[in-house]
């Protein structure tokens, strides 16, 4: 106790955050009405709310820790996020753990002191990885899969001082301004915890959903639409190709679609372009302004391009199944003004109103747009989008 007392204020909240979440999520409410859950809890990190809002967090008192070390399990497809948070002196040192790229990102901030190291492997393989988080005198050491990851180490002049006060815990949040992170990065983590091990602690943790959002036993890259919003793009912000064509290529099993996969409006005009899946027939339904054609949705590539007054469809780089559909020689300037003032949907089918209808069941393997990868985390969507996986 006395040599953990000593430790940085760093180092108490990465372990002692890195431990409280990984026993089922059952729970129930506690007197201030919220749900209570264990600290164990399997916790799906991207569940809907605020983005930089904890999805759990606890306050335990530094006099109940006993232990310097503690482990947990992480999985994600997703390359940028936080994990949890920690603090003392009710927010003056704290200390948050994320990732950037796929790689763990240690913050720290102790007695004005602040520290941002990034190291380690890449998570976010899909794979479940254990993270083993100890503290050593004025070290903290994050460990991988048993290997060495990452290690912090920072010194003060000022007097350490005893074990006192109280520590708040948050994960998939942080607790403090973001304004005073050292280093800047997007929230949301599409991403699961469980089996944590912290500090032998078993306090309960304070829920901010009713119900915590289960993870599927397996995953797969790609963006998943559960069917009840979607993902919206200004169009203005991919550049026309040099003929003043646009290019959109999607991946993934159109036969387990149902819904709208993509559509294109602008404010005031009528709908220019949709794409519409329906499971029950197996069909895909095309739209360009007027016209309309369907075809079988046994493909799992679809390339659609954009060209002056024509739009071309290929299935699968099979040539043979390339559609042409044509629109009246007006249009050709309203696809343009379309997609320079437009918007551009993923998983819905926008309405005059700005809003969303007809909503995507399916998992998108991948998107691109002009050639480029598209994350679905820069777009404005619904919080129901899981961006990187898909139940597999």
């Amino acid at each position: 106790m006395a040599a953990f007392g000593k430790a940085m204020a760093g180092g108490l909240l990465l372990g002692l955050s890195l431990a409280l979440l990984a026993r089922g999520a059952e729970g129930q409410a506690n007197g201030r009405g919220k749900k209570e859950v264990s600290g164990g809890s399997t916790v799906h990190l991207g569940q809907e709310r605020d983005v930089w809002r904890p999805l759990i967090h606890t306050t335990v008192n530094l006099s109940q820790i006993n232990s310097i070390k503690s482990s947990f399990q992480l999985r994600t497809f997703d390359p940028e996020g936080v994990v949890f948070y920690g603090d003392t002196k009710n927010g003056e040192d704290w200390f948050v753990l994320s990732l950037t790229d796929g790689i763990p990102m240690m913050q720290i901030s102790k007695e004005g002191m602040l520290i941002s190291v990034t190291g380690g492997p890449k998570l976010n393989d899909g794979e479940w990885h254990t993270l083993e988080v100890s503290n050593h005198g004025k070290f903290v050491i994050l460990e991988v899969d048993g290997s060495g990851g990452l290690v912090v180490g920072m010194q003060t002049k000022q007097m350490e001082e005893g074990i006192s006060g109280q520590l708040r815990l948050a994960l998939g949040g942080i607790l403090i301004d973001k304004e005073q992170l050292i280093v800047q990065f997007e929230p949301q983590m599409d991403g699961c915890v469980r089996e944590g091990s912290w500090l032998n602690l078993s306090v309960p943790w304070e829920a901010e959903a009713e119900e915590l959002w289960p993870c599927h036993p397996n995953i797969q890259p790609g963006s998943y639409f559960p069917g009840t919003g979607f993902a919206v793009f200004n169009t203005s912000v991919f550049k026309l190709g040099e003929d003043h064509g646009v290019k959109i290529e999607l991946w993934g099993d159109f036969s387990q679609m149902d819904g709208t996969i993509l559509s294109i409006k602008a404010p005031g005009q009528e709908l220019m372009f949709a794409l519409v899946a329906n499971n029950n027939t197996k069909e895909v339904t095309l739209s360009f302004w007027q016209e309309k054609i369907s075809v079988k949705s046994t493909f799992k590539r679809l390339l659609v391009t954009f060209q002056k007054d024509v739009l071309k469809v290929l299935q699968d780089e099979d040539e043979s199944t390339t559609s042409v559909l044509s629109s009246n020689p007006e249009s050709h300037n309203s696809y343009l003004t379309t997609w320079k003032e437009g918007r551009l949907a993923f998983g819905g089918l926008l309405g005059d109103d700005g809003a969303g209808s007809q909503f995507l069941t399916g998992c998108l393997k991948k998107i691109q747009v002009q050639s480029r990868d598209l994350d679905l985390d820069s777009a404005d969507k619904h919080v129901s989008v899981s961006s990187h996986s898909c139940p597999a």
